[in-house]
């Protein structure tokens, strides 16, 4: 019998492939995030998410490592000076080139020049069809309209490996000024409770809100909170629990490498949403809306 969601894991995993050879062939020349995307038929910010949950590391550190495994070939073959090698793979400075080549090696570039230097090699990636499934995963799909949110926000990075860090003390500003509580007494829409949005559909502009559903003007004791239309769209939502941040980041990890791959859709031009319903940390309980669009 043929597996009609075979083909769809093995398209899903040629475009991912194909991502990898766009980037092999521009190590010494410029990756462009925006191009690789449309390799993968997604957005950047997806293509970054997909990869950091599948690869256990972000897309912006392997480029790194890939692109400082080749300088230190070269430097090793052809004593190619550092400044030239700095420029070739995308550092504006010696000295930033330095730095990235000192943090995946542990020694300067000068140093890669001598002989008996141990230094590291990190190989290109390549994706294969894995079969899992053990474990079941709840979802529903929903089609929603487009609905307004109030809150604050936060501008986001485009390289997602930054935003690891300034997001959790964006919610740690948010709890502690008292703002949370403010927007809760306005909540009067759907999905109910306090929302993560990662507004980063398209171009560079990219923001983080902590929001509520909400149909209620803002509130003028609050200039710095503003409003936001989540576009129309269908979900995948997929409900969990269990202690923040690891459970939503594993069920995350699992939507990208399970349930996508196999499914018949691909991420949808719109923003991804956390739904936090509890506030206890230890036992939390949430829904991640996936935007997604069948495949054509």
């Amino acid at each position: 019998m043929i597996d009609p969601m075979g083909d769809d894991r093995l398209e899903w995993l040629d475009r991912l492939n194909s991502v990898m050879d766009y980037i092999e062939d521009h190590l010494a020349d410029v990756i462009a995030y925006d191009e690789a995307a449309k390799i993968a038929c997604c957005s950047t910010y997806h293509l970054q998410r997909m990869f950091s949950y599948i690869a256990g590391v972000p897309l912006s550190e392997y480029i790194r490592r890939r692109r400082m495994t080749a300088a230190a070939f070269e430097l090793q073959q052809s004593g190619g000076k550092v400044i030239d090698l700095a420029l070739r793979f995308g550092y504006d400075s010696p000295t930033a080139f330095n730095r990235a080549f000192q943090s995946v090696h542990g020694v300067p570039p000068t140093a890669a020049k001598e002989a008996g230097v141990t230094l590291k090699t990190y190989p290109r990636i390549s994706f294969h069809l894995s079969i899992k499934g053990d474990v079941n995963m709840d979802y529903r799909i929903e089609k929603k309209e487009a609905f307004r949110i109030i809150g604050l926000k936060t501008p986001m990075d485009t390289d997602m490996e930054k935003n690891f860090q300034t997001i959790p003390k964006f919610w740690l500003e948010v709890s502690q000024s008292g703002a949370m509580q403010t927007m809760q007494t306005m909540m009067n829409g759907e999905p109910g409770g306090v929302l993560g949005v990662s507004a980063c559909a398209g171009g560079e502009d990219w923001e983080y809100y902590i929001a509520v559903a909400s149909s209620l003007p803002l509130p003028q004791n609050a200039p710095q909170m503003c409003e936001y239309t989540v576009p129309a769209c269908t979900w995948a939502v997929f409900p969990g629990t269990g202690a923040m941040p690891n459970a939503i980041q594993e069920l995350e990890k699992r939507m990208v490498t399970e349930w996508l791959p196999t499914s018949g859709y691909e991420y949808a031009n719109a923003p991804d949403i956390e739904v936090y319903l509890t506030a206890d940390p230890q036992n939390t309980v949430f829904e991640v809306w996936m935007p997604i669009v069948k495949k054509a």
